[in-house]
């Protein structure tokens, strides 16, 4: 059973029902052409490991179903692999050298002032605007009322002991959160299972009052502590986990190295049971934005709802020797992105090319035939829906924060490594060169073990990159 104070806390934070600002609030007069709703679901420190993305192992039925019948972006990638200065960006429409959002201590409007942010912009439409779980990032700073109907914040990131079956939690000292914990807890009990809930009854209630709704659904989970119910750390065996590819983190800037010096190693073991509860963590996320997928199947909404689904950023399990985000790494910088649209012509199907979180809202905007508002920084990605084979972005942009105490790296920034990705090189900046760069050549090493930075030979290749990065200005703070 789930504990009494945990199951009321959660509920208590639910039970704000939608009902009075729906009921209160006079429908939009109804425009010649019903609009498209959206469903916009974020997922917390998630990689590219879901079945829909080939991966071997991990089991993601439902997110396999909404790619199935939408379009996969097969490289999508972040602005910045940190959860406050990714959210501001890609939900202001704009880049993180705009938005001055560096840390997770700078306020969402610190700088932006009065940009209309995603949701706020679909509620000046006339939308029904809510918020269920973590769409901003977490805070008071952080979070956008007027963004927003109505909010259920985010809640529970750490579960109570009472409901804690078996866990370990690695050896300190450690610059970033990692420990794994196996629930008594049934689904419906846990923060997303609430979430997934809310979610639906707001659904249910937008469609019997006919309402167009924006809707935020945003999941912690795979967020550390990895925490899911003890039937999904079930679907994995650590003893038939792969361990992770090393590279060669001596061949990288000291810059590039995230995780501190001289923290305790993890054993073989450790390694694959942390890896299998990142895993369980993601079927348990994909079992939650089901119950969505089934209330959209049940109300027959599909015809009208824009459903994406994406993760705030990446995430490293070992490649590298490294144990989190905050890299400029694939692992780290590629996100999943899925696009469900009425209508599409490329839905079923995946898209190779390049694009970016800072494009989700101009193509939110452009999918519901709306008009966009002044100094979005993206590109509307409605082209790549019609037709999944045109050619990407040019490039993708990323960028992190660093302080030589890598505890503050994420808190107080004091310098920034800075990255572009093609469609052939990754490169990257650290401090504007000065405290290193690297290259690496994608088409023959995926794995980015190999700096090509050094040689004589790529120094052509690596001014036309610098002069790519030099085209988007770090917003001076």
């Amino acid at each position: 059973m789930t504990s009494k104070p945990f199951r009321r806390a959660l509920l208590q934070a639910a039970a704000a029902a939608p009902s009075h600002f729906l009921a209160g609030t006079r429908p939009a007069a109804a425009p010649a052409r019903p609009r498209k709703n959206v469903i916009f679901m974020v997922a917390d420190d998630l990689n590219n490991a879901l079945g829909c993305y080939g991966h071997p192992i991990v089991k993601t039925p439902h997110l396999d179903r909404l790619a199935a019948r939408g379009v996969l972006f097969e490289r999508a990638y972040c602005q910045f692999p940190l959860c406050a200065p990714s959210r501001a960006s890609f939900l202001s429409g704009r880049r993180p050298e705009t938005t001055g959002v560096l840390s997770l201590d700078t306020p969402t409007r610190q700088h932006l002032r009065d940009v209309l942010m995603l949701p706020e912009f679909f509620r000046k439409q006339g939308y029904f605007s809510a918020q269920c779980g973590k769409i901003f990032h977490t805070g008071p700073e952080h979070e956008d009322p007027r963004s927003w109907d109505y909010m259920l914040p985010e809640s529970g990131k750490n579960p109570p002991p009472s409901e804690i079956l078996k866990q370990h939690k690695a050896g300190e000292p450690r610059n970033h959160s990692m420990a794994w914990m196996q629930l008594r807890t049934p689904d419906a009990g846990t923060p997303d299972g609430v979430v997934a809930q809310k979610a639906s009854e707001l659904i249910r209630q937008c469609a019997a009052q006919k309402r167009p709704f924006f809707l935020g659904v945003g999941f912690r989970r795979p967020h550390s502590p990895y925490a899911a119910p003890k039937k999904y750390f079930d679907l994995y065996d650590p003893d038939q986990i792969p361990l992770p590819r090393r590279g060669n983190p001596s061949a990288i800037p000291a810059a590039a190295w995230y995780e501190l010096a001289g923290q305790p190693a993890l054993s073989e073991r450790e390694q694959r049971e942390y890896i299998a509860a990142y895993y369980a963590c993601i079927s348990f996320m994909d079992a939650q934005a089901g119950r969505l997928l089934a209330t959209l199947d049940e109300l027959n909404l599909w015809d009208q709802t824009v459903v994406v689904f994406l993760s705030d950023n990446g995430y490293h399990t070992g490649e590298h020797g490294m144990w989190h985000k905050m890299t400029l790494f694939e692992e780290s910088v590629r996100v999943p992105l899925i696009f469900a649209a009425p209508g599409a012509r490329g839905s079923g199907r995946r898209c190779a090319g390049l694009v970016e979180l800072v494009d989700l809202y101009p193509t939110l905007v452009d999918c519901c035939e709306l008009k966009p508002p002044p100094g979005l920084e993206g590109t509307s990605l409605r082209p790549w829906l019609e037709d999944p084979t045109r050619a990407g972005k040019p490039a993708a942009y990323a960028m992190v924060g660093r302080n030589d105490d890598r505890n503050e790296s994420h808190h107080k920034p004091t310098y920034y490594g800075r990255s572009v990705r093609t469609e052939r090189w990754r490169y990257i900046e650290w401090d504007e060169g000065r405290r290193g760069r690297e290259l690496y050549d994608l088409r023959m090493d995926a794995g980015e073990t190999n700096n090509l930075a050094g040689e004589a030979s790529y120094q052509g290749t690596m001014r036309q990159l610098s002069a790519l990065l030099a085209k988007i200005p770090l917003r001076k703070t």
